[in-house]
Order: C-alpha cells, then sequence, then structure tokens
C-alpha cells in the first residue's frame, strides 16, 4: 500500500499548549446547550458542523485506556482520524495521523495529513490500521512518541460535531454528540457495532483555566466540568454487559 505524506507538524517541544475542558451534556441538555452558544457565539467561518471519524489505536493490554480511564495527568492518545458520512471504495481519501498529549490540565496535538486509498475505511478493512505498521511507528516517532508495545487498532468511534468561536478571546467550542462506536479489535466485548452513547459533551479550548466572562452563563446550563473522553467511555459501554444499567453512560453518571 502507497501512502502519500505532507504537512509533517513542526517539533513537539515547539507546539502552542491549549487549556481543555469537557462538560458532559444530557440528552435533554444537548439542544439547550447548542441553543445558548448561538445565541452568545459565532459558528466557526470554516467547518461550523460536520461528522468526524476517528479509528484509536493502543497496546494489546490497554494501556492509553487505562491511562485515561484512572484520570492520569501524563497520558497520550494515538488515533486516525477522517471527515464525512460516507466512505467510497475508490479513489483517494484525505486521513490524519494524530497524536494528542495531555500534561496536566494543558495538551498538544500532532497530526500528519496522509492520502490513501478510500477503501481502507470501509468497516471490514478498519481492523488492518488503514496505514501500515511501519508509517504509523515512524510518524510517531517523528512526533517524539516511542510506544513501549505495539499499537493495535482497537475501537472507531464517530460523532457530530458543531464548532463555535467567543469573538473576543478566539475560544473554541464545540458540542460532540450522536457519538457512535463499533469495537474493531476482536476479544474485547460483544463484537457490537453502532453502539451509541446517550447525550453529548462541549469542549472549550483556549489559553486559560479562565473562562472568558461571556462563557460563565453556561452555568445556567447546570452541568459540571468533567474528564469525560470518548474513548475511555465508549470503551466502557462495549465491555460491560448488554442490557446492564448504566452500561451507555459515561463513568459516574447514569443517564436514564
Amino acid at each position: 500500500m502507497s501512502v502519500q505524506l505532507c504537512d509533517l507538524t513542526s517539533n513537539r517541544d515547539h507546539l502552542p499548549q491549549r487549556i481543555e475542558r469537557k462538560f458532559y451534556l444530557s440528552p435533554e441538555k444537548v439542544d439547550s446547550a447548542y441553543g445558548l452558544l448561538r445565541s452568545i457565539c459565532r459558528a466557526d467561518g470554516n467547518y461550523p458542523a460536520e461528522q468526524i471519524n476517528s479509528l484509536y489505536f493502543d497496546t494489546a493490554n490497554l494501556d492509553q485506556y487505562d491511562a485515561s480511564d484512572s484520570g492520569e495527568l501524563v497520558k497520550n492518545k494515538v488515533r486516525i482520524r477522517w471527515y464525512g458520512r460516507s466512505w467510497s471504495t475508490e479513489g483517494k481519501q484525505a486521513i490524519y495521523l494524530e497524536l494528542k498529549s495531555r500534561r496536566g490540565f494543558s495538551s498538544t496535538k500532532q497530526r500528519l495529513e496522509l492520502q490513501v486509498p478510500s477503501d481502507n475505511l470501509t468497516p471490514a478493512k478498519l481492523s488492518n490500521g488503514i496505514i501500515s505498521n511501519s508509517v504509523l511507528s515512524d510518524t510517531l516517532f517523528k512526533f517524539g512518541y516511542f510506544p513501549a508495545e505495539p499499537l493495535l487498532p482497537i475501537i472507531e468511534i464517530s460523532y457530530w460535531r458543531y464548532r463555535f468561536v467567543e469573538v473576543v478571546t478566539g475560544y473554541h467550542i464545540a458540542i460532540d454528540c450522536h457519538i457512535r462506536s463499533s469495537m474493531v479489535m476482536p476479544g474485547i466485548g460483544y463484537a457490537e457495532h453502532d453502539l451509541e452513547l446517550p447525550g453529548g459533551v462541549m469542549e472549550i479550548k483556549g489559553s486559560s483555566m479562565e473562562l472568558p466572562v461571556i462563557l460563565r452563563i453556561i452555568k445556567a446550563l447546570d452541568i459540571n466540568w468533567s474528564r469525560f473522553s470518548k474513548y475511555s467511555s465508549c470503551l466502557d459501554s462495549h465491555m460491560a454487559r448488554p442490557g446492564a444499567t448504566g452500561r451507555l453512560s459515561p463513568s459516574g453518571i447514569t443517564v436514564k
């Protein structure tokens, strides 16, 4: 398989840091949060709304999942991301190999754009990892990331994202909903497809822990800052017994 490489990010030591806050939205609050943001922010000028798809990688022992699930302050996530509702079996598709690194409350993201055969994104082939192991490992090495164990494709997660910008500070806010996931790695969970988590998550990204004044109105939604992780929450749902109470709820939250 051949891939076309372009746009490798600069050395990780010079990457901009950003503070990211997440707020879980119960199902009845998603529309209210969307309406509130529409009234106080402007929609992103380039990509106001779109579907995002990600294939997450981890070790066979799920080391990255364990780090995220336990709330460790230092953690990394490796994923391949692509955009749009559908895939084709012909032509090429742009994808992005990403390394997201978190240190405490700040995070950085490195990404490399690749062109791959569109057929690599079909559900039946996601277990192949979309790209070769050599391209995956070589790129992560260039990002300065050296996992102790080989990384494998684990789970595919897709969701609909609405993007906003706070005009005074330039903070970026997103609402993610219709979060669906399908297991890719055999032997984990019950081999289910398109499990959907109820509700959504609001993400606020900026340069400070302090929220801009105009965004403090989100307190009216009665939502709390959380360490919600799509990767951890979706894996939790797949590993829980079908029919179990709270199976599709984020950890510590029961959605009725």
